[in-house]
């Protein structure tokens, strides 16, 4: 017997809006109990600048999670302590690798209740962290859209969250959408399937317009130096000063470090939904690992707090980090999707190929903006900071630099290191190119097979896969055969290192 096809309502997940709740998160917590942490995150900004956080929070009485009702105050509670975390650890001179009670305490709470890590997620500054200017409006445009907290309170940093906003509330429809086409490939209805991939094809479309307008209002430099480092997590993050992770401080005195990722657009239910949904699969960057050698469930890496063992498919990893129903949902797509499998076998219809490659086409594309996305906000400041030897055009000279995330590589943590990390801990670059280039491996018709086998490597993931069908491997204007990116400009040329990091994953 067939498993049944998941009902949203039972997963958090509203047919309209995707995986951002109903109904607008909290603005403030209904209890005064809580006005201490909405004052410190009310003047966030402030704290920072004058170098009184730390002190403030250490101040702090431990305030616990008792009078929490309703799970939009859970969730406020973990947007005001997430924030409070991580402006602890990254807003000094030098990172603090242990997190006081005073907060420490409710946030395991709070995080145990949610099922989430103890870190700064996706959930956390995308999903839970906007209000609409208009109730009256559209959620899926950033016309009225509006955040809730920042660490920097720049115009810069709010859009970088709300155009994932907009994202996950134009991309939501899609969700009860291919429930539908799972149902119809049940019953046999080509043509149902059909009209399902092709609204699905139009919406992602959209979404790749929708991120376009990151490059409106959000800065590269300012992203790159003032709101990125504030996002970082605690793993791998010895070049910027967190060698061994962070600890939360309960009192128990069985605290141990831990090591998690973080922020990351991975961490998008929605994005893994689509590659459900197509029969997209991701492996561990460079290698090609089955599911059996998969030892740990995502459930069993948050329990262990040190992020994926080595070689572990990083995706699916990153499925920790997302609110416990939703990774639950994922799960329950995963068991049910249907759509490659009906496709592959209904290869005489035409229009059903067309429109399910065309689904990979979109969505590889979507990829490929990032990825192009990816080099400008975190590449290139990378190698314009190393060239320029100073955190800002404006600092004065050979200041007394904040080691931190954005120059971790000028402060020498590790000499001889030249590994930029992301926020989530890991290099971005091979990764984004693989994920890309996977993305086009379950395509059905020739031709698109044939188109999506570009860009790869001798040797590489995508290029064994065209060469044992017989396809020629079609190289991309500006990124060589081992597909390392090649920049040209007015000042010369420059390469793409494989050990840079990025904003997020995809």
């Amino acid at each position: 017997m067939l498993p049944p096809i998941p009902r949203l309502e039972e997963y958090d997940i509203s047919p309209l809006n995707g995986f951002l709740p109903n109904e607008p998160p909290l603005e403030v917590l209904p209890d005064p109990y809580y006005a201490k942490w909405e004052a410190i995150v009310k003047h966030l900004q402030a704290l920072l600048l004058s170098k009184r956080l730390r002190e403030v929070v250490q101040d702090l009485p431990v305030i616990t999670t008792s009078r929490l009702r309703r799970v939009s105050e859970w969730r406020r509670a973990y947007v005001l302590l997430s924030f409070m975390t991580h402006a602890y650890i990254w807003g000094g001179d030098r990172p603090e690798e242990r997190v006081p009670p005073s907060i420490s305490i409710p946030f395991v709470q709070v995080c145990r209740h949610l099922d989430l890590p103890t870190v700064a997620t996706y959930a956390g500054v995308c999903l839970w962290n906007w209000k609409p200017i208009f109730d009256d409006e559209r959620l899926d445009t950033l016309d009225n859209l509006s955040t809730l907290v920042t660490f920097t309170g720049s115009l810069d940093e709010s859009w970088f969250y709300l155009v994932s906003v907009a994202i996950e509330a134009r991309g939501g429809p899609i969700i009860p959408l291919m429930l539908k086409g799972i149902a119809a490939a049940r019953l046999d209805e080509a043509k149902t399937v059909t009209k399902c991939l092709h609204g699905f094809a139009e919406r992602l479309d959209e979404l790749a317009v929708v991120m376009q307008q990151m490059y409106e209002n959000c800065d590269p430099h300012v992203f790159y130096h003032r709101i990125r480092p504030f996002l970082a997590g605690s793993k791998n993050m010895a070049d910027a000063g967190l060698p061994n992770g962070v600890i939360f401080d309960t009192g128990s005195g069985q605290d141990s470090y831990c090591h998690y990722g973080g922020g990351s657009n991975a961490q998008s239910s929605l994005i893994q939904f689509f590659d459900i949904i197509l029969g997209v699969e991701h492996h561990p960057t460079k290698s090609r690992e089955t599911p059996s050698d998969r030892s740990l469930t995502a459930t069993e890496v948050v329990a262990k707090g040190t992020g994926s063992p080595s070689g572990h498919n990083f995706i699916h990893d990153m499925r920790s980090y997302m609110p416990g129903p939703h990774r639950r949902f994922l799960s329950h797509v995963n068991s049910v999707a249907n759509i490659r499998e009906y496709v592959d076998c209904h290869r005489s219809d035409r229009s059903l190929t067309i429109a399910y490659d065309a689904c990979l086409g979109m969505l590889r594309a979507l990829r490929e903006k990032h990825m192009q996305m990816v080099s400008r906000y975190i590449v290139i400041q990378s190698h314009e900071s190393r060239n320029a030897g100073t955190l800002s055009p404006r600092a004065a000279p050979n200041p007394l630099q904040p080691l931190n995330l954005a120059n971790a590589h000028k402060n020498g943590a590790r000499p001889g290191s030249k590994k930029l990390r992301g926020t989530g801990g890991t290099a971005l670059i091979p990764f984004l190119k693989q994920a890309r280039d996977e993305t086009g491996e379950p395509a059905v018709d020739d031709w698109f097979r044939r188109i999506f086998s570009n860009s790869q490597a001798s040797g590489s993931t995508g290029s064994r896969v065209a060469a044992t069908r017989g396809f020629a491997s079609l190289g991309k204007l500006g990124e060589h055969a081992d597909g390392e990116l090649e920049i040209v400009g007015l000042s010369g040329v420059w390469r793409v290192d494989d050990t840079e990091g990025g904003i997020c994953h995809w």
